[in-house]
């Protein structure tokens, strides 16, 4: 399994039976290939629609069925489809359990940066400023560094798209909690030690006694 498949696998199983989720564009979309079979969750796309599903079998793509990255994805019963003041009510309603995003930077007060990069030519912040602030729980899944660059800060450096947002950050190294005392390290991922995080991190980290593993 690679870095994406672990990162997106084990964002998947937190997860209840009935949420309602939306998915970022990149690395999140993974996540709706990995929900476990015994419960059901509908997945939510900005563009205009309920119901997302994975991502179809090469040469079974539907050319007008893409989510918000215009990527291809497939559909599940009882899928609706609906136009942008709908799809921005539902999220800046609160009906959302979770939105799932990926980020530049994330920082020790749960500060997300995941739109700018000084200097260069990139696409804006889309819709994460309002995903982050009407759902009910958010979570960073990302590599837990770029090309060798920290990425989770004692504070962001970058602009940021939300301030005190962020519950949870998963990457292929850690799952870390958010808490208003820092960040605690909750789990460890295949063949890190709390060291290679550490490392990794610049932000402090608050290490429990009990980590788990995934």
């Amino acid at each position: 399994m690679n870095i994406k498949s672990i990162i997106a696998n084990r964002v998947a199983k937190e997860f209840n039976d009935g949420n309602l989720v939306n998915l970022g564009i990149g690395l999140p979309t993974l996540v709706a290939n990995y929900v476990p079979e015994d419960i059901e969750v509908t997945f939510q796309s900005e563009n205009g629609f309920v119901g997302m599903g994975s991502a179809p079998e090469e040469g079974k793509e539907n050319p007008n069925l893409v989510n918000a990255g215009a990527q291809y994805v497939t559909l599940n019963p009882g899928a609706a489809f609906f136009d942008s003041s709908i799809s921005f009510s539902i999220i800046r309603g609160g009906h959302l359990d979770f939105t799932v995003l990926g980020a530049l930077q994330v920082d020790e007060q749960g500060n997300l940066a995941n739109w700018m990069i000084p200097g260069k030519m990139v696409p804006g912040m889309g819709g994460a400023m309002d995903l982050v602030t009407g759902a009910k729980k958010v979570i960073v899944a990302m590599t837990h560094t770029a090309k060798g660059n920290i990425k989770i800060m004692k504070e962001c450096t970058l602009p940021l798209t939300a301030k005190g947002q962020v519950d949870l950050i998963v990457t292929e190294m850690a799952v870390l909690k958010v808490t208003d005392k820092g960040l605690v390290l909750k789990e460890l991922g295949p063949n890190v030690t709390v060291e290679d995080v550490i490392k990794n991190t610049e932000a402090n980290l608050i290490i429990p006694e009990n980590i788990g593993r995934f």
